[in-house]
């Protein structure tokens, strides 16, 4: 034999050999992935959810993630299952990790329900509005034009506070177009406090309060846009025996 061809034939055996590793590899790397799918083999045995809530329904949260993510505990993708979590109407907040064998731990921060707004979502804290069922709460309804909820609970808030010591808390609340203010009492009065100056406003109803309440009739509304003085208007018979 040659010696030319000797080098070829060590020539092609390599080539030979290196295919030989590559397809293993490739067979392999594909096993390797099969397995790492298989729910069967490395399955997502416990989904571990923690946080204070009460609304949130973690039976029905958790079998929402099996079908969204069927895979393995290796092929679940956490930003997935973060994005499905959070998009739950009474989940304010979220935080998902996978611990090693099988576990999926889940932290949930669950919305809290300040007010109604427009009959139509929720307010929490922050002014931020989420649909969601609140049949056994009681909370005040605040009203307003698209984004002016941050401004409406601010208003309420504050006004709130001014009349906690008054047992006369506010059923609604109405931010007009204009951001004129309007509200109305637990007891029925409507305070219609219109656009400046409504803090001090509602002071100046808080302290001739107790002398309206001497009068023989009830107080229907108290209007408050003057720079001095008010004007009250009162329930008649018909008013009352409704």
């Amino acid at each position: 034999m040659t010696k030319a061809k000797h080098k070829k034939i060590q020539f092609w055996s390599g080539v030979a050999f290196l295919l030989a590793v590559i397809g293993g590899l490739i067979v392999g790397g594909i096993k390797i992935q099969d397995y790492l799918q298989d729910a069967q083999r490395a399955p997502v045995q416990v989904v571990d959810f923690s946080g204070e809530f009460s609304h949130v329904d973690v039976t029905r949260l958790e079998r929402l993630i099996r079908k969204s993510q069927p895979g393995s505990f290796f092929s679940l993708d956490v930003n997935e299952v973060y994005k499905l979590v959070e998009a739950q109407p009474w989940i304010y907040r979220a935080s998902v990790r996978k611990q090693w064998p099988n576990t999926l731990k889940i932290y949930l921060v669950e919305q809290k329900p300040v007010a109604q707004w427009n009959d139509d979502f929720l307010l929490n804290p922050y002014g931020d509005t989420f649909s969601a069922s609140v049949d056994d709460m009681t909370l005040p309804k605040l009203f307003g034009p698209g984004g002016s909820e941050k401004t409406a609970l601010e208003g309420y808030n504050a006004m709130q506070s001014l009349l906690a010591t008054t047992a006369m808390p506010i059923a609604e609340l109405t931010l007009s177009e204009r951001f004129a203010w309007q509200i109305q009492l637990a007891n029925g009065i409507e305070l219609n406090l219109g656009r400046q100056e409504f803090i001090d406003r509602l002071q100046r109803f808080i302290d001739v309060y107790p002398l309206l309440a001497k009068q023989p009739k009830a107080v229907k509304y108290v209007d408050l846009r003057y720079d001095t003085g008010l004007a009250v208007g009162w329930q008649d018979a018909q008013d009352e025996k409704s």
